[in-house]
């Protein structure tokens, strides 16, 4: 068996995919079959490298030094001629913005070129992917712009930005103390401040033009109880207090989410690995997720069978809508006060613009956690997941109640039906969220604390709760006709879904060798073959069209059970145009062929 070179945990510089910069990387581990390494950069980019592409850090210094020895004259007159110049000793920031000062210089074009790509191969300092995706002349540019926009502010001190050192005459940088080399160590190795990502969602005017709208939940809701429904009607009067507010209402709430939460830490299931963060760690999560939902229906039909009444989450929806809400709001209090006390490593890239009521709705925190109990995981997948299952049961016992019926309408059932499939789908394969733009990427703030414990079990119970007061005869072609349009949708959602993440789990996998791809700078590949081939997003198609099944048996005399419907929409055209940007952003010339060979968005020949 052949040895292997570099062992796991090993950190060495990693040639960058298309490139002939190396950054310093650590190994996570090693391929025998395919002879690679996969490898994780310091922002967070996990790819496989060949033994060729990775070379020890201590032989890369020794190379950098001898290359440095052997310049030739015109080199070392041209060093003489900048006194931005600095000795080998300087910081990789300092490095990177004499490149750029040495690139304006009057020296021949491929000269300069090559002082460059020597400069930045040994000094640079590991910097986002997006930047080592760049091709030698978009990089020097980029690396000129910074070096100015750098030189003139004092106040970036992240290790990603580019600054000029300054003068024999200006102020010499303060030194280290003697006494406390262990202090300027950790500063140097832990920034004050991360790279903020763009802002999105209309940015800081729209996340306040967002949570207004949040606003719109608890009008529907309103409406839903009333006799004519309708979203044009002149808006009823303001209800009493007690309409809205239940003491005892929180309680079950509180009582919901305790329930939800010792599921959670049992030891039962298994400990799935995360994605590797910025530090290179994996997080670990316990993906117990079915078996909290089989529990919590034989404990709902156990209480039912002793005499619970769950009529009450009917005749009290609105007051249970507000205690979650408020807990929502007081979670997400907590989670940004916490993460003005983190450190910087275990902060979202999306959440730090500096304006607080932005920052409080996308969230500060990545991973936010008390000891090993993950709030954003717990969050997605448990309360507000299993609890929308629990109302639409509910609901479906409101109606026979109400309406003296032996067993719930079909439409009921349906609903029922459809959208049960898609949380227990969601549960079975729960280890999948991990790969997520939500766990990878959003911060843990009101955006999602709203979304997962009010937004979805508040909002996609809508057709259920308008059904209980307003019923709708289905014919049996009717019901037939939405069961074949849920399935459709279904297959479409999870074969996509499989096929991705396969991909992602072994794009070497023969079964996958009949799939078409298209090769990146970043050594990963974008499928446009199977369902990624018919449309950009197949998951959301299928999703649209679940969605619109579970609409359908609400009728269209009303516009209010349309209303998940219209807002889901919008939501999945914000989410491929920030899918659009982030790809472009990432994988540069590789997406731009990518979307000409898959024209389409989401619906075919449509959008």
């Amino acid at each position: 068996m052949p040895t292997v070179k570099y062992q796991k945990g090993d950190t060495v510089m990693g040639r960058w995919p298309g490139s002939s910069l190396y950054y310093q990387v650590k190994v996570l581990g090693f391929d025998s079959k395919s002879q690679l390494y996969t490898v994780i950069y310091k922002d967070g980019t996990e790819l496989e490298l060949k033994e060729q592409d990775i070379k020890s850090v201590s032989g890369f210094q020794t190379r950098s030094r001898s290359r440095s020895r052997s310049r030739s004259p015109g080199r070392r007159r041209s060093r003489s001629r900048s006194p931005a110049r600095t000795t080998r000793r300087s910081s990789a920031r300092t490095a990177a913005a004499v490149a750029a000062t040495a690139i304006t210089e009057s020296t021949p074009s491929s000269r300069r070129d090559t002082r460059l790509k020597d400069t930045v191969e040994v000094r640079l300092s590991p910097m986002v992917s997006a930047y080592a995706a760049l091709s030698l002349s978009d990089y020097r540019t980029l690396v000129i712009s910074e070096a100015k926009v750098e030189a003139e502010s004092e106040k970036n001190q992240g290790p990603y930005n580019l600054r000029r050192r300054k003068a024999d005459g200006d102020a010499k940088p303060a030194e280290a103390k003697p006494d406390q080399p262990e202090k300027k160590a950790k500063e140097a190795a832990a920034p004050s401040t991360i790279p903020s990502a763009p802002l999105d969602f209309g940015g800081k005017i729209g996340r306040r033009q967002e949570m207004q709208f949040h606003s719109v939940n608890f009008l529907c809701v309103y409406l839903s109880e009333h006799a004519d429904p309708s979203l044009i009607n002149a808006p009823p009067p303001l209800p009493p207090l007690d309409t809205f507010w239940d003491a005892q209402a929180l309680g079950f709430v509180i009582l919901w989410i305790l329930f939800q939460a010792l599921l959670y830490i049992l030891p039962v299931g298994k400990l799935s690995d995360g994605m590797p963060l910025r530090s290179g760690m994996r997080l670990k999560y316990r993906t117990n997720g079915f078996f909290a939902i089989v529990v919590s229906a034989i404990v709902v039909a156990v209480a039912v069978h002793q005499g619970a009444d769950l009529t009450y989450i009917h005749s009290h929806f609105l007051q249970l809508a507000t205690a979650t809400f408020i807990i929502s709001v007081l979670l997400s209090i907590y989670l940004y006060v916490r993460s003005r006390y983190g450190a910087s490593e275990e902060l979202a890239l999306g959440g730090n613009s500096g304006n607080v009521v932005y920052d409080f709705f996308k969230g500060r925190e990545l991973n936010p956690r008390i000891k090993n109990f993950d709030l954003k995981f717990f969050c997605e997948m448990r309360p507000g997941l299993i609890g929308w299952c629990l109302i639409n049961f509910a609901m479906a016992l409101a109606e026979m109640k109400k309406h003296n019926l032996d067993a719930p309408s079909y439409a009921m059932i349906l609903v029922n039906l459809f959208q049960l499939l898609y949380v227990v789908d969601g549960l079975w394969n729960e280890e999948a969220i991990l790969t997520t733009m939500d766990l990878m990427h959003d911060g843990f703030g009101f955006m999602l604390a709203f979304g997962d414990l009010v937004w979805v079990p508040f909002t996609y119970t809508l057709q259920a709760y308008y059904l209980v007061l307003h019923p709708n005869a289905l014919s049996l072609p009717a019901v037939t006709a939405i069961i074949t349009l849920k399935l459709i949708g279904f297959y479409i959602f999870r074969k996509s879904n499989s096929e991705k993440n396969a991909f992602r789990r072994n794009p070497s996998d023969p079964k996958l060798s009949h799939l078409k791809t298209i090769p990146t700078a970043t050594g990963k590949s974008l499928l446009v073959s199977g369902w990624w081939g018919v449309v950009r997003h197949p998951n959301y198609l299928g999703d649209l069209i679940m969605a619109l099944a579970w609409s359908l048996p609400c009728g269209f005399s009303h516009l209010l059970p349309w209303y998940y419907m219209i807002y889901f929409i919008i939501l999945l055209v914000h989410r491929d145009s920030r899918d659009m940007s982030d790809c472009r952003r990432k994988y540069g010339s590789a997406w731009d062929e990518y979307c000409r060979t898959v024209r389409y968005r989401i619906i075919p020949r449509v959008y």
